[in-house]
């Protein structure tokens, strides 16, 4: 277990100092993130004053995009280097590998959600402040769902020539209710009366399938990279 922990850090660790020389997928999805955003601002908010529930679900339509595009890059560097085929002959848990490359994506995703939150926060006027901590679990939580089921399908196309279509159309589905569960819980904060126990219902659901999608995405990675 602990000979496993240290690979998946040392996985994720190599993805984010790579990450950090380079910052590719920093600046572009931030830069998408951010576009996103403001075009829903200029497109819905109307004299200063957006509908409610619309920052919630703006926030969270965001984050699912900018996941996105960071995921068709997961497993990119690997391939054009001709470095996945070390990783998966190196003596290591494939669960590791998998774990590893889960970690840095969720690391990449909060340093973008760290700058659009404040954005939202902005232009929408989103009382975020009535239970930060709240919102920032609700956050942390849907992206290590989103993290965890998008890793398991970029590592399942990462041979297809058409892995760019194909991984939305894979994706969405299946992360549907991590999006759901993380707008409705965020909504509950930010309505004009706030449910706090509402949101924290929600929270819970998230976790219940970030258990869910990690255990199933342990046990079935290693097979899908053995195809």
């Amino acid at each position: 277990m602990i000979e496993a922990l240290r690979t998946a850090w040392l996985v994720a660790r190599k993805d984010l100092v790579v990450e950090a020389r380079s910052r590719e997928l920093v600046y572009t999805t931030l830069f998408f993130s951010l576009a996103a955003i403001l075009i829903f601002a200029f497109g819905f908010v109307r004299e200063g004053r957006p509908n409610e529930d619309m920052a919630a679900g703006i926030l969270w339509v965001s984050l699912a995009f900018s996941g996105t595009l960071a995921l068709g890059r997961a497993f990119e560097r690997e391939r054009e280097g001709e470095t996945l085929r070390a990783l998966l002959l190196a003596p290591v848990e494939r669960g590791a590998i998998y774990l590893g490359k889960v970690v840095a994506l969720v690391s990449l995703m909060t340093c973008v959600e760290a700058v659009i939150v404040p954005v939202v926060v902005l232009l929408f006027n989103a009382p975020i402040g009535r239970a930060p901590g709240l919102v920032a679990a609700l956050i942390v939580a849907g992206t290590i769902g989103f993290a965890a089921v998008g890793t398991l399908f970029a590592a399942m196309l990462i041979r297809a020539h058409s892995r760019d279509v194909l991984l939305p159309v894979l994706l969405y589905p299946i992360t549907v209710p991590v999006v759901i569960a993380g707008v409705r819980g965020t909504a509950a904060i930010l309505a004009v009366e706030p449910n706090l126990a509402l949101a924290r219902m929600w929270l819970t659901m998230l976790i219940f399938f970030d258990v869910v999608f990690v255990t199933l995405a342990l046990w079935t990675f290693g097979a899908v990279m053995s195809e």
